[in-house]
C-alpha cells in the first residue's frame, strides 16, 4: 500500500499523471522560444495579405472601413 493506494492500477494512473505533467513540463521548456525566428516574415505576409482583401473587397464590393 504506497500512499495510502491498495490497487497498483489506481497507483499508476497516478504515477501516468505526473509523469505526463513532467513530460509536458519538460517540452515547453525545450521549445520555449522556436518559431520566433520568422516573425518579421510572417507580419509582412500577413500586411500583404490583408492588402490584397482590402483591394478584392473595393473592386468586387466597393466597401472597406478605414480602421479595418
Amino acid at each position: 500500500m504506497v500512499l495510502g493506494i491498495s490497487d497498483p492500477w489506481i497507483a499508476a494512473a497516478y504515477i501516468g499523471c505526473v509523469l505526463a505533467m513532467l513530460l509536458c513540463v519538460v517540452y515547453g521548456v525545450l521549445n520555449w522560444n522556436k518559431g520566433g525566428d520568422d516573425e518579421d516574415a510572417q507580419i509582412s505576409e500577413e500586411i500583404s495579405w490583408h492588402d490584397k482583401e482590402k483591394n478584392m473587397e473595393e473592386k468586387e464590393l466597393g466597401l472597406w472601413d478605414e480602421e479595418g
